[in-house]
């Protein structure tokens, strides 16, 4: 081993410096990442799939499936078991080509402020390399599929694993060993890939299978010839073979939903579990809530803190166990939805509900982080799926009492869920055969339990100054006088374009209109404009108020994508249009952008070019266990004075993040807090409810508050403060850095001999 190590540090030595010249100083980091390379691989791609089609979308759902595995799982893990640091963080004197030097405005940190993340990509591990893995598993799928490719891939594999030793972030093991891992890996998942399909295919999908038996070599088959049987065999597993093809089709269709919603559910539970963005405010924020059970809270219902409580028992107080229960949501959702369209639709545009949500940034978004928005989602869904059986001639009351427990858990999530009320007055309105039901006593008795699910909110509100209703008020601004306005509407109406995805948007909107001209008499259409729209347009005309939230509307968008798709599918099968182009491409751009909101470190291991951290989207869940560090790094230096410290806070939200990221602040929950937020006259948040500070007289605390990322002013402190302590003395800004720079100045201060 000792003799392989001096061979593995020579040849590292003799690349690195022995070979290095001005011409590889340019090429090299070229090579590991540039911004030419993810525009080319996109017109690549574009290309395959336009000019071999069936072959060309096997050949790159294979790489994704690779890529994934040697990358994501294989390789990761590997590095962290290994453990291996890389030659540039072990080794003295280590050409860095590939390393910019810094601008004096991105001078290291202080030492008291956490290591920056642009450090990552250099004390991450070092065996093996995850670059020679990617290219190397590349090379074997491509050449699996387009043999003379290797003339092209097999050189580009060569140089850019030199490249990693050159740039001095590899030694020349760690490229062998994850050229090796990339190959083999390669053709053992194609290989399973293509045994799981003929298991699979001719069980589960036999049109499909039968059309493409061999995923190694894709070549589209002749569809049979297909008569319809005459009677039905008594054998089940003939009378499946001797269904109409339109039914075995539509199997097809649902089975494939189900295999997408399977797959999406594994990958967010992972992308939680690898922790790959912090808290956010209002998650850490409700995370407190629930080690403080109520029959309510100040700005929101408790169904937010009992969920969270619930997964955070199973799993623990961290990432994964706040957000939990947002996978699971989404993926109930997404079962009854596909289910409703394989029953009353058809399954294929099921399917594509499903994608189109998954393609849209909003769902996404709610789908991997826990806030009220995916409780109310979920239960203004299912009290929309029920309420659609209950307004069946076939309707009974139970369906009617489904649909108010719904309703009710809908408005104990958040408060949005009164205006689903609204839309079974429009629907009433709209559509003349749901009227009936109003003289039978099932829509009563729906509302009566809606309404008796409000006691435990009214009852906490009585006790507590009708605190919630004066917020929602002040959030929706009726304490000013109105004065219309169009800079909110455009705001609004911009954001839900993109974050609904333009083309999806745009559907949507033209679905909602043109259905009255063409299918007013299809009563699913008429059920989900009801129930989708009316919510969408009162936010937006109060968008002519004041400032609308744009995940304000985000019960609305189950109804309005499920009336868009149903109209666009009803067009498409008619031979009316031809969406194909549309739906394919607004389905890979917008998967392409929610894979880059979930993750945009993506952009620097393609790019090899960080986003700036000011126009990161994520920025603002990042960082938050640094500060935490260092926040506990000041409180420390104030604990050498001998005296106890504890914590204050300028807003709940860095009160909460900072409480979930410091280990003793988080344990000290269960007792007496160690951070408060500062105290107010009248309410403001939660805390105010909360046991505060006042029972530490004669102690010591640390204050921290956030200022201006472009303009971190010092602030004078709090005048409540200066009246509360004996004594306080500014220590000072220090900021915690991101991408070599500073994104979170904290301005500190001591105040000491509370009074």
């Amino acid at each position: 081993m000792h003799w392989l190590q001096n061979l593995d540090l020579s040849l590292f030595r003799a690349i690195n410096d022995g070979l290095a010249n001005p011409v590889f100083d340019v090429l090299m980091p070229f090579l590991s990442g540039n911004v030419l390379f993810a525009p080319c691989a996109i017109f690549v791609a574009a290309w395959l799939l336009w000019k071999t089609k069936t072959r060309g979308l096997v050949f790159l759902l294979a790489l994704l499936v690779v890529l994934s595995i040697n990358d994501g799982v294989v390789s990761k893990n590997l590095k962290r078991t290994i453990g291996r640091l890389r030659p540039s963080v072990a080794l003295e004197d280590v050409r860095r080509p590939d390393e910019k030097p810094k601008p004096p405005t991105e001078s290291p940190a202080p030492a008291s402020v956490p290591k920056d993340t642009l450090a990552r990509p250099s004390t991450s591990g070092s065996m093996p390399s995850s670059h020679a893995s990617n290219w190397f598993g590349a090379v074997i799928v491509a050449w699996v599929y387009f043999r003379r490719s290797v003339w092209i891939t097999l050189p580009l594999a060569v140089l850019v694993s030199f490249s990693r030793i050159y740039n001095g972030v590899h030694y020349p093991s760690d490229v062998i060993a994850g050229a090796i891992i990339g190959a083999g890996g390669a053709i053992a998942i194609l290989y399973a890939l293509n045994a799981a399909w003929c298991w699979a295919g001719q069980k589960w999908f036999p049109l499909w299978w039968e059309r493409l038996p061999n995923l190694l070599n894709p070549v589209p088959q002749p569809e049979s010839e297909f008569e319809e049987p005459e009677f039905a065999p008594r054998d089940p597993k003939a009378r499946q073979a001797a269904l109409p093809r339109h039914e075995i089709l539509d199997a097809q269709w649902l089975r494939l939903g189900y295999l997408l919603i399977a797959v999406l559910a594994a990958a967010r539970f992972l992308y939680i579990y690898g922790a790959v963005i912090q808290l956010t405010q209002d998650e850490a924020y409700q995370w407190i809530w629930s080690k403080h059970l109520a029959l309510s809270y100040f700005s929101k219902p408790p169904m937010i803190a009992y969920t969270q409580f619930l997964g955070t028992s199973i799993w623990g107080d961290n990432e994964f166990g706040v957000r939990f229960f947002s996978v699971v949501i989404t993926t109930i959702l997404s079962l009854l939805l596909l289910r409703y369209f394989a029953r009353y639709v058809n399954a294929r545009a099921g399917f594509f509900l499903i994608l189109i949500m998954t393609a849209s940034i909003l769902p996404s978004v709610g789908a991997v982080l826990m806030t009220v928005d995916p409780l109310s989602v979920l239960f203004w869904t299912t009290a929309m799926l029920a309420g659609w059986k209950a307004i069946q001639p076939d309707g009974t009351t139970r369906h009617w009492i489904w649909v108010g427990i719904w309703m009710g858990f809908g408005f104990l999530s958040k408060y949005t869920e009164l205006f689903q009320l609204l839309s079974w007055v429009v629907l009433f309105a709209l559509w003349k055969p749901a009227r009936v039901h109003l003289r039978r006593p099932g829509p009563w008795l729906a509302l009566v339990i809606n309404l008796l699910f409000t006691i435990p909110v009214l009852i906490w509100n009585a006790g507590h100054r009708w605190i919630t209703i004066n917020h929602v008020a002040d959030n929706a601004g009726l304490q000013h006088a109105w004065e219309p306005t169009l800079r909110y509407f455009f705001e609004f109406l911009g954001a839900e374009l993109g974050l609904l995805h333009p083309v999806f948007f745009v559907a949507t909107v033209w679905a909602s209109i043109a259905f009255w001209r063409r299918n007013r008499h299809d009563a699913r259409l008429i059920y989900f404009f009801s129930m989708g729209v009316p919510i969408f347009l009162i936010y937006t005309l109060y968008s002519f108020r004041s400032r609308i939230q744009p995940n304000w509307i985000a019960p609305s968008i189950a109804p309005l994508f499920c009336l868009m798709v149903i109209y666009w599918d009803t067009q498409w099968r008619l031979g009316r249009v031809n969406l194909r182009a549309w739906l394919t491409g607004g389905l890979v751009a917008g998967l392409g952008v929610v894979l880059l909101a979930h993750d945009t470190d993506i952009i620097e291991r393609a790019l090899g070019l960080p986003v700036p951290a000011k126009l990161d989207p994520l920025r603002r869940a990042r960082k938050w266990k640094e500060t935490a560090v260092l926040v506990d790094q000041v409180r420390q230096e104030l604990l050498a004075e001998g005296k106890p410290v504890f914590l204050i806070g300028d807003h709940y939200s860095t009160v909460s993040l900072v409480t979930f990221y410091m280990p003793e602040a988080r344990a000290a929950l269960s007792g007496q807090a160690l951070i408060y937020c500062r105290t107010s006259p009248e309410p403001l948040n939660q805390f105010f409810f909360w046991e505060g500070y006042t029972n530490r007289v004669g102690q010591t605390a640390l204050y921290y508050q956030e200022l201006d990322r472009d303009n971190p002013t010092p602030r004078p402190p709090p005048a409540i403060l200066v009246k509360e302590f004996e004594s306080v003395t500014g220590l000072g800004v220090r900021s915690v850095y991101y991408r070599g720079k500073p994104v979170r100045p904290i301005q500190f201060f001591a105040c000491r001999g509370l009074k």
